[in-house]
């Protein structure tokens, strides 16, 4: 259960989001400190521009470096999916293990109540049960990457930027004077991989690109391709194959790649693992919700029935290029349900 927060620990990222989070709090008379994680070799700057934010507010700062918890806690499990077959959102590895895991662990030993991040959500307890809910601004919702999280860190974690907008967001910036922070753009999605180029990073890390075929819609060979990790359900762009016709990636039997029209890529259903539930510990029988299948996706009307401690979706109408190693999140209009991930 949440209980009377008073010291709290502000997740600086160098951006505009956190450093407005850490200002609100202290003047709302939380007793704030700032803390930055330095997570990867390309991070001192994002680092350094938490620490000016946290001087110009006053605040005291912390450093963890955290690179290696970093590569076994996301970049190995980002890897991993990759290798599988699946196309992973590493912010959602993130979230669990280090921002709201690590981070959170380190504030409580440290002697703070809880932590607070620039995410643009909603925490609110009902009863018993502390609940995520989607933020003021449609648009900049961040309930996507936060589904995942526990009672345990929900109970811990202030989100003062869920009932503003991104524009209120940056007036309040130059209210408090952080100038810097204002201009900064917003972080990418993988901070890691700030070009987008993916295979070549996991390629530069050591993984191995899994030689096979390009497969027709009936098994037919139709060339070598450059490697299995290098491709993603639904992609049409970059397939390095010349069909004479659109095609898109619909299957991945490892380590082949199958080609077809766009139709093949609409299913009807979906199975889950990992489930996370936020409402309930385990929710009461099968149930109706809306599910996002991708950060970017509309929510889509399903029923959600469940399975062997996962789920299964059935989705009201077809959804396009359902995902392996994607999240899937349930919400009940501003609520979020639960998520789990796709398989």
């Amino acid at each position: 259960r949440r209980r009377a927060m008073r010291k709290i620990l502000g997740a600086l990222s160098g951006g505009v989001d956190s450093a407005v989070t850490a200002a609100l709090l202290a003047e709302r008379g939380y007793d704030v400190g700032g803390a930055s994680m330095l997570l990867h070799p390309g991070g001192g700057e994002e680092t350094g521009a938490a620490e000016a934010a946290a001087e110009r507010l006053g605040l005291p700062f912390r450093l963890f470096r955290w690179e290696d918890h970093f590569r076994r806690e996301v970049i190995e499990p980002f890897a991993g999916v990759y290798r599988a077959g699946g196309t992973p959102n590493p912010c959602v590895f993130c979230n669990q293990a280090l921002k709201f895991g690590r981070f959170l662990d380190a504030a409580l030993q440290l002697g703070y109540d809880g932590i607070a991040t620039g995410h643009y959500a909603r925490i609110e307890t009902v009863g018993r049960r502390v609940l995520l809910k989607t933020a003021a601004d449609a648009v900049k919702d961040q309930t996507y990457v936060l589904a995942g999280l526990t009672q345990r860190q929900l109970a811990h974690t202030i989100l003062p930027l869920g009932g503003y907008t991104k524009d209120e967001v940056r007036d309040l910036a130059a209210r408090f004077g952080l100038s810097e922070q204002q201009g900064k753009k917003d972080s990418q999605d993988i901070c890691f991989i700030p070009d987008g180029d993916y295979l070549g990073y996991l390629t530069a890390q050591g993984l191995v690109p899994q030689a096979g075929q390009f497969l027709g819609p009936g098994g037919e060979p139709l060339g070598p391709h450059r490697g299995y990790e290098g491709y993603t359900i639904g992609q049409r762009r970059g397939l390095g194959i010349a069909a004479g016709r659109r095609v898109y990636v619909t299957a991945k039997p490892r380590p082949d790649v199958v080609l077809g029209e766009e139709a093949a890529l609409y299913t009807t259903a979906a199975r889950l693992s990992g489930m996370n539930w936020i409402p309930w510990d385990v929710p009461p029988g099968p149930l109706r919700a809306e599910v996002k299948l991708r950060y970017t996706a509309k929510p889509a009307p399903c029923t959600v029935t469940l399975r062997d401690g996962g789920a299964e979706l059935a989705f009201d109408l077809p959804q396009r290029a359902v995902t392996p190693g994607q999240a899937a999140v349930l919400y009940d209009g501003e609520t979020v349900l639960g998520a789990g991930t796709i398989v």
